[in-house]
């Protein structure tokens, strides 16, 4: 071991300053502190050699050092999570040491300004047993990791990102165990334009079956693993027993209408007509939440992993849960014939469809049946034709008796008892009937009327793409979702009216900007749209249904979807817009749902309905946890878009080069993009490649214009286009005009169209553009 020279620092004198330094300490601030000569500092570089070698340091990034075991005095920390006090934590960002990282407790500067998974440049320090966190600055999200596929070039590696944006390929310095082909992480190093990338993990070959939501996992960070120690809770809790003090409900026919290839579920219903005199021609109803509070106490081991990851999040091919799966799948799921704890909404229902009364209970029930959507709408179009709200082309008959309910169809789960057919069937039609009511009185509100389309990926049983298509809208989903909405609303008058805490599910009306960005674009319609009257969803509504079926009533509609706030999670009540709410929580969902069990918890606690219930830390950092999940719900619609995105491409792949219908879904100064009409998947029209004059591009109108021509190219057109590219990878595609020619205008380059900046269209400009010559 080497000794000290007589103008070095001792090794305790070392990591003192290395523990008091304001900022990070590396070799050069040491040298500087110490007034070092040139000599010392050869000397100084070998000391701090031998101290790491003896365990007594470690360098940090930036090459600063810390103590080993310890942190330095400033580095870069990741927030990992917010607990119920509204309490910050962190973690380092990057620690190489054996022992455990720290946790840092963070001493925010404006409460609620961190989120999990910021990044902050903090000033740390001891405290007891733990440390503390001081933000100095919040740092830019991450790049230093990325996704990509390894490919080979004579000796050499390069590494596509699987982002659509991306376009540059990095040279690789180390491929670590991966072949080319291979989907891996690696890790970025250098600055451009000399970006060097390393791998970290080989995840395997992208384009095998279910593949495209580990992309999605990677790429977004979202926790598939749960703890061990979640996982044994899970475990000893499961095998507990449902409790004595519970309403029994097991001789009520309640059926649990889900998605044939449903995962989990969280809700059933039941209904009958109200002998109550003081209702006349009125419903009571029952609907059934899976009781998720009496299994994830506060402050358990589930519970903190439930609220790390918010939500349970859903790919064709997996769900990564929010509960583990003994949990989410099968002691909380309602499944037929089992006994299962259940949170009941009783709802008493008006003959106009209105909310009398409700009351909630902890009970247990016995699903007499899981019935598929598409199984309940057979039924009802069937035997219901008399209930007034079924999309029956069957005719005649009028109401079903209970003989012909009982011989209708049924879904049998593959792993659970055959449903007591007779007594489900029975229930089918006053559960119509009720909805009839429900749906009254949502007709009488007029919420936000968007018919959408969601598109459906159907996989065989290896994971092959078998179709793509728009999923149908069944009548028999809308009656689960009035349902469910009813359910919702309860949840949050009968908190409000025990003043209990609500974990409100808020949708804000459209800010005056995005109104009028729609009212400029309506303008280019001739639609009349006037600002500063009170806005409604009617009134969107009745923009729609002035249009009619008009050939450009889709892109209006997306423009109107686009006008809309974005809804999130949060303790003040602001309404739900969309709905025509006063007053929203999320309920029904608590499987899959963080928001939903706090609502329970609520509920819990204002009924006195035994253990489970909210605690007083819980109800205090309400804020902050609205701010984290609604976060998350975000990042888990990010990652369920993109995955649908790159099986989109997948299916397309085979139709490289064909000519494909499609429809334009936005337009920008460079280009536009396109959807493949009936599929999806999203690609790009370069401006470059529409032909050889110049294009206007008009911002308000939200069209390509050309200056000679007048060709135009509008959102929500449909037009034949050349499908060139379709990355799997990516999820990305990329377009042609049909007649596969670039543009034959030299002076014009690559240059964007040039912008018109005024309101209303140009002159020139027709409302829905001109095919292609």
């Amino acid at each position: 071991m080497r000794k000290a020279r007589p103008g070095l620092p001792t090794r305790q004198q070392i990591l003192d300053f290395i523990e008091t330094s304001d900022t990070p300490a590396g070799k050069r601030e040491i040298a500087r502190a110490f007034a070092l000569t040139a000599q010392d500092k050869i000397a100084l570089k070998a000391l701090l050699k031998d101290m790491a070698d003896e365990g007594l340091i470690d360098s940090a990034p930036g090459r600063a050092f810390h103590k080993m075991g310890g942190l330095p005095k400033v580095t870069v920390l990741r927030i990992v999570d917010v607990d119920d006090g509204g309490n910050v934590w962190a973690a380092p960002e990057r620690w190489d040491a054996e022992v455990p990282a720290p946790r840092l407790r963070v001493r925010e500067r404006k409460r609620g300004a961190l989120a999990i998974g910021a990044r902050v440049l903090a000033r740390t320090e001891e405290a007891g047993n733990g440390w503390i966190a001081h933000p100095m600055k919040v740092l830019a999200a991450s790049s230093e990791q990325i996704l990509g596929v390894l490919r080979r070039e004579g000796d050499r590696y390069w590494l596509t990102g699987v982002e659509k944006k991306e376009r540059r390929e990095f040279a690789v310095s180390d491929t670590g165990d991966a072949e080319a082909g291979d989907l891996v992480l690696a890790e970025m190093a250098g600055r451009p334009p000399r970006i060097t990338v390393r791998v970290l993990q080989r995840l395997g070959d992208p384009f095998a079956p279910r593949s495209f939501s580990l992309i999605a996992i990677h790429k977004l960070g979202i926790p598939d693993a749960f703890s061990q120690d979640a996982l044994d809770e899970a475990e000893r809790i499961a095998k507990q027993s449902l409790g004595e003090e519970r309403e029994d409900l097991t001789h009520l026919p309640i059926v649990a209408i889900d998605p044939a290839d449903a995962r989990d579920h969280d809700d059933a219903v039941w209904a009958a007509p109200d002998d109550d005199p003081g209702n006349p021609g009125g419903w009571k109803a029952v609907v059934a939440i899976a009781d998720v509070s009496f299994y994830v106490r506060p402050g358990s081991a589930l519970d903190r992993e439930a609220r790390r990851r918010g939500n349970s999040v859903y790919f064709p091919d997996r769900v990564v849960p929010m509960l583990p799966e003994i949990l989410s799948a099968e002691v909380c799921s309602l499944k037929a014939g089992e006994d299962r704890a259940a949170l009941a909404c009783h709802l008493q229902v008006a003959a106009n469809g209105t909310l009398k009364s409700w009351r909630f209970t902890r009970a247990v029930v016995r699903i007499a049946a899981n019935i598929a959507y598409e199984d309940a709408q057979a039924v009802a179009d069937q035997f219901l034709p008399g209930t007034g709200r079924g999309t029956s082309e069957a005719g005649g008959g009028g109401p079903a008796t209970n003989d012909t309910l009982a011989e209708a169809p049924l879904h049998r789960p593959a792993d659970g008892p055959p449903p007591r057919s007779g007594e489900v069937l029975k229930a089918l039609q006053p559960l119509w009937g009720c909805w009839a009511a429900l749906a009254k009185a949502r007709d009488a509100r007029e919420p936000l009327n968007l018919d959408l389309p969601e598109r459906r990926v159907v996989l065989d049983e290896k994971g092959r793409i078998l179709s793509v298509a728009p999923r149908e809208r069944l009548d028999s989903m809308r009656l689960i979702e009035d349902y469910m909405i009813a359910a919702n609303v309860a949840a949050a008058k009968a908190l409000e009216a025990r003043k209990a805490p609500v974990m409100y599910r808020d949708h804000e009306p459209p800010s005056r900007e995005k109104l009028v960005a729609l009212k400029d674009y309506l303008d280019t319609f001739d639609v009349p749209f006037a600002l500063g009257q009170v806005v409604k969803p009617a009134t969107f509504n009745r923009i729609l249904d002035r249009i009619g079926d008009a050939d450009f009533r889709p892109q209006v509609m997306e423009q109107v979807l686009r006008t809309q706030t974005q809804a999130y999670y949060g303790p003040e009540n602001h309404g739900h817009f969309g709905l025509s709410l006063g007053s929203y929580a999320h309920f029904t969902s608590p499987i899959r749902r963080y928001a939903d069990l706090l609502v329970h918890r609520s509920l819990v606690a204002a009924y006195k309905l035994g253990p489970g219930g909210l605690t007083e830390s819980e109800a205090a950092g309400m804020d902050q946890i609205g701010t984290s999940i609604s976060q998350l719900e975000r990042r888990a619609m990010e990652a369920e878009r993109d995955t649908i995105d790159r099986y989109v491409a997948a299916f397309l792949a085979d139709r490289v080069g064909e000519i494909v219908e499609t429809r334009i879904t936005g337009v920008t100064n460079f280009g536009f993009f396109a959807t493949v009409a009936g599929i999806g998947g999203d690609g790009l029209m370069p401006v470059r490649d529409l032909g050889g004059e110049y294009f206007l591009f008009d911002e308000a109108a939200r069209t390509l214009v050309g200056e000679t021509s007048g060709e135009t190219y509008a959102l929500g057109q449909t037009l034949p286009l050349r499908l060139a590219e379709s990355n799997p990878v990516s999820g990305a595609l990329r377009f042609e005009m049909p007649e596969g020619k670039r543009a034959a205008a030299p002076q014009r380059g690559n240059r964007p169209a040039r912008e018109i900046k005024r309101r209303g269209r140009p002159a020139n400009i027709r409302h829905q553009g001109r095919k292609r010559r």
